[in-house]
């Protein structure tokens, strides 16, 4: 009996303890950490799309980090006379979140998380076609978060080893200088061409994905902010001839902002913020980068800062009376209003319903029965802000798509926010030819084919005695107008080098007047009839956000850019390149 009992004891321990070890193997999966995930190729299609989910933060796409740069331009003044105003006069002190920091921020994350993916992707097992498609979602992503890095705030640090993050010493990495950051953009975009599919091949994977298109439009824009107009060139003519998959200018070019499945993702669209339609997403608004509600509500809040304070929103940014009588000066040639005021403004113009076909109301009334019952037709122009007047701005709101009962401010607006398109391709290749060989008929006829879409007579090449002459045209006829109150006018401010020649510099002071009324002020407004200009209180340095003082503080091995230290940096750009003279 005692030697059975032994026996039994021995048995009870030996599987006690094999029970001890097994549990010890088990791995909870919703506990896993980045040394114990990444290592399949499901692992890493969820974490790319992770990537995605960083480009829909506040401080990238869902609000501040894409309208920072349109308040920057000319097109674009700060209505309410609080947020934003330190961005559109060009002077924070470098201590205000919204600007120096919160864009810093969130494009970092996308930068961490590229970067996680690319630390791992060689590693792992799968299909080459697998392998190019994650890779290159991952190279794209991290150019196109370093390109509005770079953009922002000039001299910002290069980290590209996820390794980097487990050392104090590397972690906290010092400024690269802008070509730096630039070389790498341009050489992640080149990988990512090469890897990714076309949107024709890519087929349902690639609506709303990067593509090679995607990559190769970003290149052009990338070698086009450093002058390297032959290399952006010869990358554009390659998108026109398809080379990159098919790109058509939609017939209508409301397409472009409207929501749905029949105009998100469109034949025009290289590249696409994706928010979920109105009403489809949750309800719990995630505001910071920590995002881990599963009822987010998946929406933007652009229309929040773009719409009429009037209407339910909250009147932040208003489109400027340059931009607004700039498409008033040229009709098509049916006599009508170049159609794209319609769709850039809210304003009031008695042609709208006779010859867009729509109703000239802002919104709909709110009636729950039907959402496609419209308020009365508005008979004067909203106000952008009920106490400082302005005029609302309609492209990525729901001002002319009708199908929300109403403004709901916050992270709600579901229109896919389109952050190229194929017109860029072409105003790019007409600016590229004219500053090649220009003024040719070439570059004018790129600029034509964006014309005819909206009926506007053609160009001729002997309009334009000179590549000045054509340059001012492209710079401040067609692209504004073409997308006037979008992302993308600051940079090519900078890129131009508007902010370093006097005379350039007067020219967006006078594109940049406003009138404090209390009025939708639409007249051609002068120095002495405005209440002030946006770019009179430009400090030098500041055409460059400044980096965030909490952010300095905290790493050591950081410097301020120029606007930290109100640096002119008009020789360093004099230096390379040329600035065109004003041609009136």
């Amino acid at each position: 009996m005692k030697s059975l009992n032994i026996i039994l004891t021995m048995l009870a321990l030996i599987g006690g303890m094999t029970a001890c070890n097994e549990e010890l193997d088990v791995q909870n999966p919703n506990n896993q950490t980045t040394y114990d995930f990444g290592n399949t190729e499901s692992d890493l299609q969820e974490a790319i799309i992770a990537c995605y989910n960083r480009i829909r933060l506040e401080g990238t796409f869902s609000r501040v980090g894409y309208t920072l740069d349109a308040v920057r331009g000319d097109e674009v003044w700060n209505s309410s006379q609080q947020w934003y105003l330190e961005y559109d006069n060009l002077n924070s002190p470098g201590t205000i979140g919204i600007g120096d920091e919160w864009p810093w921020r969130d494009n970092y994350h996308v930068v961490n998380r590229t970067n996680f993916v690319l630390s791992k992707v060689d590693g792992v097992k799968m299909s080459d076609a697998s392998y190019k498609q994650i890779a290159g979602q991952a190279l794209f992503l991290r150019a196109l978060a370093y390109y509005h890095l770079a953009t922002y705030y000039q001299t910002v640090p290069l980290i590209t080893d996820y390794a980097s993050y487990s050392d104090i010493n590397t972690m906290y990495a010092a400024n690269s200088t802008q070509d730096e950051v630039f070389d790498q953009i341009e050489a992640d975009l080149t990988k990512a061409m090469q890897m990714l599919p076309s949107r024709d091949k890519g087929g349902e994977w690639a609506k709303g994905r990067a593509t090679c298109g995607a990559a190769a439009g970003y290149l052009a824009r990338a070698l086009m902010f450093r002058h390297k107009y032959a290399e952006a060139y010869t990358v554009l003519k390659d998108i026109i001839a398809g080379k990159y998959g098919h790109y058509e200018l939609t017939a209508d070019y409301g397409d472009n902002f409207r929501e749905g499945s029949a105009y998100e993702n469109n034949s025009e669209s290289l590249f696409e913020v994706q928010f979920m339609d109105y009403g489809t997403g949750g309800t719990d608004e995630e505001w910071t980068p920590v995002n881990i509600s599963s009822q987010a509500t998946q929406g933007h809040a652009v229309e929040s800062n773009y719409a009429s304070q009037q209407m339910g929103s909250w009147g932040d940014l208003a489109g400027s009376p340059w931009l607004y009588n700039l498409f008033k000066k040229e009709n098509c040639t049916d006599g009508r209003l170049d159609p794209r005021l319609y769709w850039t403004l809210v304003t009031f113009e008695p042609e709208y319903n006779t010859y867009t076909g729509l109703k000239t109301a802002a919104y709909p009334n709110g009636d729950p029965r039907c959402n496609k019952i419209y308020q009365k037709d508005i008979t004067a122009t909203p106000l952008s802000n009920s106490a400082q007047g302005g005029v609302s701005i309609a492209k990525f709101t729901n001002a002319r798509n009708n199908i929300y009962s109403s403004i709901t401010t916050g992270l709600h607006c579901g229109i896919n926010l389109r952050l190229m398109r194929y017109s860029d391709v072409l105003l790019r290749a007409a600016e590229c030819e004219n500053e090649i060989n220009g003024p040719t008929q070439t570059a004018i006829d790129y600029i034509n084919i964006v014309r005819r879409r909206v009926a506007l007579k053609d160009l001729k090449v002997s309009d334009f005695p000179s590549a000045d002459a054509l340059f001012e045209q492209i710079a401040n006829v067609e692209r504004p107008k073409e997308f006037g109150c979008e992302n993308g006018r600051g940079i090519d401010l900078l890129r131009w080098g508007f902010f370093y020649s006097a005379d350039r510099l007067n020219q967006l002071v006078q594109h940049g007047y406003y009138k404090l009324d209390g009025k939708a002020s639409t007249e051609e407004l002068t120095a002495e009839t405005a209440s002030a200009s946006s770019f009179q209180y430009f400090y030098k340095g500041h055409e460059y956000f400044p980096i965030y003082q909490g952010t300095l503080n905290a790493n050591p091995n950081l410097t301020g850019n120029s606007a930290n230290k109100n640096e002119d940096n008009g020789p360093a750009f004099t230096a390379k390149w040329t600035i065109h003279p004003v041609v009136k």
